[in-house]
């Protein structure tokens, strides 16, 4: 049986959840990230700082200078996940089967809804009245063709694409909008000829040394199949925090400073996921963005900040990763396991 997929977008999430907070910033170019006087990126713009070309992960300098009258906020991340929480739980009234895609994006299966397209509306209508925020839906047969009705009427939108009209709905799109073709994917099939969906269509190009073992996914996504299902499992892979220095600094006070601000943050988050970690891993980016990222397996799961704080010092100097000044600084932790009793019962 033919499934019927939604995929719900929220409009500029962060962006719009800080112009909902503080009405003095509605209608206004608002980049939540970095002033632009220091390091780091923009992680949200508003649709009014997009018409001056901000984008996310743009370091805040160019988006200061793309956007001279842009108001700068720090991002509040509890508040935005808080808020994503909240939006599950209104998707999930609809339907068990919601895939959380990221925290502001989910794909539900509908096919045993009777109307989908009224599901659709409603979710929409909810999420307005009940937290004051917009958002996107696409409606197709597939998580493929759902995702791009999201995007395709942006922000506040919402797009039907029906099997019987699925090619010709993708035919005129540049081949960049199918998902995993990135800029250089792009301009090797440009080189070839192929510019949009429906020159793939019709192509008879051998797409394997142009983009290896992708090619076959790459040809059914041009004619808008996609049999991947909602996955429910929703679970969560890896925990991380970073820093991006102000400077680039191999002063040991500051490094170990951030290293425990950072591992108290992942730990935290071990203990609200209620789970332990076998693996400890370490991020550093030099001022040329070279990145290198080190790690280690244990036998013994962590879940303290102490205990995750000596092995992220361990693996920078036994790797010998600070041999000169650091422009960013990462902690992370995986291969997760059950909590044992007595890391449930550590003394406060």
């Amino acid at each position: 049986m033919p499934r019927t997929i939604l995929h719900v977008d929220m409009d500029a999430f962060f962006a719009s959840i800080e112009q909902r907070d503080h009405p003095e910033y509605r209608g206004k170019p608002l980049i939540v990230g970095s002033p632009p006087d220091q390091r780091g990126v923009v992680c949200a713009a508003s649709y009014e700082a997009r018409k001056f070309k901000v984008r996310s992960a743009m370091p805040s300098r160019t988006a200061g200078k793309l956007c001279p009258q842009g108001i700068f906020v720090r991002p509040r991340m509890e508040v935005y996940r808080a808020e994503s929480a909240l939006i599950m739980d209104i998707l999930r009234s609809f339907t068990p089967l919601v895939e959380r895609v990221s925290v502001d994006e989910a794909y539900l299966d509908v096919s045993e809804v009777a109307d989908p397209l009224h599901v659709a509306r409603e979710i929409k209508r909810r999420i307005k009245e009940e937290r004051g925020l917009s958002a996107s839906v696409g409606v197709s047969t597939n998580k493929f063709l759902a995702k791009l009705g999201s995007d395709f009427q942006k922000p506040d939108g919402l797009t039907v694409i029906r099997d019987e009209d699925k090619v010709e709905f993708l035919k005129p799109l540049p081949i960049i909008s199918i998902h995993g073709v990135g800029p250089v994917t792009a301009q090797a099939l440009q080189n070839h000829g192929i510019h949009t969906i429906g020159d793939l269509q019709t192509s008879d190009l051998d797409l394997e040394p142009i983009v290896g073992s992708f090619a076959a996914t790459l040809k059914q996504r041009a004619l808008g199949n996609d049999d991947r299902p909602v996955d429910l499992s929703d679970e969560r892979k890896s925990i991380s925090a970073e820093t991006t220095f102000r400077e680039d600094t191999d002063h040991r006070p500051t490094l170990r400073a951030a290293l425990k601000e950072m591992a108290a943050d992942v730990a935290q988050t071990l203990d609200n996921e209620a789970v332990a970690a076998l693996t400890v891993q370490v991020k550093v980016r030099y001022s040329d963005f070279t990145t290198f990222t080190r790690q280690i397996r244990l036998q013994e799961s962590v879940t303290t900040t102490q205990e995750i704080y000596r092995l992220a010092c361990y693996l920078l100097a036994s790797k010998r990763l600070v041999t000169q000044p650091l422009r960013l600084l990462g902690i992370g932790v995986s291969t997760f396991v059950p909590r044992t009793r007595d890391q449930f019962l550590l003394p406060i």
